[in-house]
């Protein structure tokens, strides 16, 4: 089943073929790095929302510590966006647990489950509430999406966005997100990174308001707390990353569970692997430890 990477030299992709919906057939990629051996287990990772898994540096990183890399394109996201398909698009976001849930079948151990801002809110309701929960040892949060970055006028959209979205779920804002983060990453502006504009684009995609309403109910659920009993760290910029405000996931991770580390990194990218190099050496620091110690 597993098959060299289209886009990353020395990673292996494999389709994940899930129920079709109303647009037709749904797929996920699972990608990983191949290694010798993993003394310190396993590793899921998913990527946030106009995105897709491209940070190979982060593999080869945890690969040297001794784990093996998995990550997972969500359905309609980048390897798995299919044509015709809204991109980015979920009616609930549970709709991605399938998906999760065959990765974690297909991985066969225990797993670091690790998210990035939208994947962030996945992987913690994930750990709460998906079938395989107990496959996943310990959480690991990147800038995860527990609320919206919005004025007072922004978040009446919003409302509006997912009263609409439940009626009219593909209903959208085509320009709701602005161009700054991306190009604040890419070499085309000056960024130190290379990924392909075409699955995460400088513009990016539709925000649709069913997935509005989604994303509202994921963070009321997250928000009223999770009782999480396994080890979870969530890192966030110091105050304001273009795309969240630090001082949302500040507040809300401590709801998560019991036993939740939280840790700012001043000057942090959005994403904080793809941060300046010595702010990205101290987060990866900062996750060893905090796995070694913590998570087994």
């Amino acid at each position: 089943m597993w098959q060299p990477d289209g886009l990353l030299s020395g990673f292996e992709a494999t389709t994940i073929v899930l129920p079709e919906d109303r647009e037709g057939a749904v797929v996920a990629t699972l990608v990983r790095l191949p290694v010798q051996a993993a003394p310190r287990g396993a590793v899921l990772y998913l990527h946030g929302f106009v995105d897709y898994f491209f940070q190979r540096h982060m593999a080869e990183r945890f690969a040297a510590e001794g784990y093996a890399f998995h990550a997972l394109d969500l359905r309609k996201h980048g390897r798995s966006l299919l044509p015709d398909q809204h991109p980015c698009y979920c009616g609930a976001v549970e709709d991605y647990f399938p998906e999760i849930d065959k990765a974690l079948e297909a991985i066969g151990a225990p797993v670091l489950l690790a998210g990035h801002s939208t994947g962030g809110l996945v992987s913690a309701l994930y750990a709460a509430r998906g079938e395989r929960r107990d496959q996943v040892r310990a959480l690991w949060l990147n800038s995860p999406f527990f609320a919206w970055r919005a004025t007072a006028s922004q978040r009446r959209q919003l409302g509006i966005a997912a009263l609409l979205g439940r009626f009219f779920p593909t209903l959208s804002n085509p320009r709701a997100l602005l161009p700054d983060y991306v190009r604040s990453l890419h070499r085309n502006w000056g960024g130190e990174w290379d990924f392909d504009l075409a699955l995460k684009p400088e513009f990016g995609f539709p925000a649709y308001f069913g997935w509005v309403r989604a994303i509202n109910e994921a963070h009321a659920a997250v928000q009223a707390g999770l009782g999480l009993a396994l080890p979870v760290l969530a890192m966030h910029s110091d105050h304001a990353d273009i795309v969240l405000d630090a001082r949302d996931i500040a507040r809300h991770a401590p709801r998560l569970g019991s036993r939740v580390e939280v840790a700012a990194f001043p000057g942090g990218l959005h994403d904080l692997v793809l941060s300046a190099a010595p702010i990205r050496a101290a987060v990866f620091s900062r996750v060893f430890a905090w796995a070694g110690s913590s998570a087994g």
